[in-house]
């Protein structure tokens, strides 16, 4: 016994001095506090997105409808040059049919701003008409420069609010970990690849949302109210997280002496954005019903290319389309999704908690994302945000669901050839995740001891590496190989498989983890809710 004792004193001593050496690796990028580590992060941040944005985007070249890059600025010409009544409406000067705006009004005042910028150093580059197609290296400098922009203003500040407030409220939290949690959320390659590769403005809706979570860590609720309703305004998709915001909202105002006066509070503040962002269509049911008719593209059918969620993996089988009608889908998946997202939404009235509040946020997300209406391969960016601010507490899945959020959108990025910056990031990413400041949180010594331990992590391991290298071979399968002429979306197939049954394990895996909280629910966070 005195063996064993003494072998274990040893062993401890060892994990603590992996440790201290693991401290003293980083020491150099987190010794001055968050603020410096942020910093320096940021500004490699910044350059990652540069490198990408020099390679091409959605539709370059490739008239007549071009791609996401020409809906982007075609919205700044049409911002710029009509009436704000004008936008949304279809018209000899706004063709609803090329690239017609179909996203809230924050998003074309955006659009409005940036259009300013354009139109101040290249004129040509938005005028009415004449503009079409423009692809100068001026026009394409200044449109990627919006997107950075938009980045460091919006989404970088948010992702410091969010990490000051949860690793200041984790007392466990050590400094590496602070470095590589920011590192995970500012170097998301899915993200980057989207806006700044293919070209969009993810950024600013999900910069929106982050502030939101954070103000919610923070207990800044009005605030959060304010910031979730503004992320609303800019992306319709952001409903994917309203019954999580929903539901931890009520489950706290319900634990309140006074919920009515909490939920009043609430329900006024979320009012009263949404009427200073909708303002100029308001006056007019038909001008509010044209916005909202654009948000909504049912005529696109209920899923969009080979996206990995329910809908379009079924059809396989199940040809949805031909069976039912638009009508029918709409009902059906509506229903699907509620009951998908009722269990997450019941957990966070029930008990609501910091932590259950971010695992709501996954799991409603994934909840639209398998089942809702309307779906597109990017719309994983929305699952992928509050996966990375749980990265800390699900490492290994984390890792898991963001190389199958990649692998889901390989066909989107080789249409726009950006395959070398998405090996690239890739790459990164796991260079990042595997750094040594990347395992501090969990104690060496955490795992048993013993043999059956040791035969199931060996078979885990050699699990997880056959995917992997099955996943690399369909890479370079996809890249070298032409699939049968009977069959010319097949790989695009096998992928969109793959990826939806580890997305549809990932959820059902998170949805039991919320439910575990439960088990918890008399901790000192919860009794501060009263």
């Amino acid at each position: 016994m005195g063996k064993k004792k003494e072998k274990k004193k040893i062993n401890e001593k060892v994990d603590v001095e992996a440790v201290e050496i693991e401290d003293d690796t980083w020491w150099w990028l987190t010794h001055k506090g968050i603020g410096a580590t942020f910093l320096c992060i940021s500004v490699f941040a910044l350059l990652v997105r540069v490198a990408v944005s020099l390679h091409p985007y959605s539709g370059a070249g490739s008239p007549p409808k071009f791609g996401d890059y020409e809906a982007q600025r075609h919205w700044m010409e049409i911002t710029l040059n009509l009436p704000v009544l004008e936008w949304y409406r279809n018209s000899t000067s706004n063709d609803l049919s090329y690239w017609g705006l179909d996203y809230p009004p924050l998003t074309a005042y955006q659009s409005y701003f940036h259009g300013l910028f354009l139109r101040f150093f290249d004129p040509d580059s938005v005028s009415l008409f004449t503009s079409r197609g423009y692809e100068t290296y001026v026009g394409k400098l200044l449109m990627r420069w919006t997107v950075l922009s938009s980045d460091t203003l919006i989404f970088f500040p948010a992702i410091f609010y969010f990490a000051f407030v949860y690793h200041s409220s984790c007392h466990s939290s050590r400094k590496n970990d602070c470095a590589w949690h920011i590192a995970m959320l500012l170097l998301n390659p899915c993200l980057i690849l989207i806006d700044h590769g293919h070209f969009q403005y993810n950024c600013i809706s999900l910069g929106l949302t982050v502030a939101a979570i954070a103000a919610i860590l923070s207990q800044r609720e009005l605030l959060a109210s304010c910031l979730f309703t503004l992320a609303l305004s800019h992306k319709q998709m952001s409903v994917y997280y309203a019954p999580a915001f929903f539901s931890h909202l009520l489950g706290k105002c319900l634990r309140r002496k006074n919920p009515i006066h909490g939920v009043a509070k609430l329900g006024l503040t979320v009012l009263g954005t949404f009427t200073v962002v909708w303002w100029p269509y308001l006056h007019s049911t038909d001008a509010l019903l044209g916005v909202l008719s654009r948000l909504a593209p049912f005529e696109r059918g209920i899923y969009e290319d080979y996206v990995a969620n329910f809908w379009c993996t079924s059809s396989v089988i199940i040809k949805w389309k031909r069976l039912f009608s638009v009508h029918s889908l709409k009902f059906i998946s509506l229903t699907a999704t509620v009951l998908t997202c009722l269990p997450s939404m019941v957990q966070q009235v029930m008990a609501p908690s910091s932590r259950g509040f971010l695992y709501g946020l996954l799991n409603s997300s994934f909840a639209f994302y398998l089942f809702s209406f309307q779906v597109h391969e990017k719309s994983i960016l929305l699952p992928l945000l509050p996966a990375s601010l749980l990265a800390l507490e699900e490492r290994r899945p984390f890792k898991w669901l963001m190389f199958y959020g990649l692998f889901s959108m390989f066909p989107l990025l080789c249409r726009d050839k950006l395959v070398l910056p998405y090996f690239a990031l890739h790459a990164l990413f796991m260079l990042l995740y595997l750094a040594p400041c990347g395992h501090g949180a969990r104690p060496r010594n955490a795992r048993p001891n013993n043999t059956k331990f040791d035969y199931f992590d060996s078979f885990k391991t050699f699990m997880n590496g056959f995917i992997y290298l099955s996943s690399l071979i369909l890479h370079i399968v996809y890249l070298t190989m032409h699939p049968p002429e009977k069959f010319p979306y097949l790989f695009e197939a096998i992928i969109m498989l793959i990826c939806f049954y580890q997305f549809a394990v990932f959820a059902f895996y998170t949805n039991v983890k919320q439910w575990s909280l439960l088990d918890h629910s008399t901790t000192d966070e919860e009794k501060k809710l009263i």
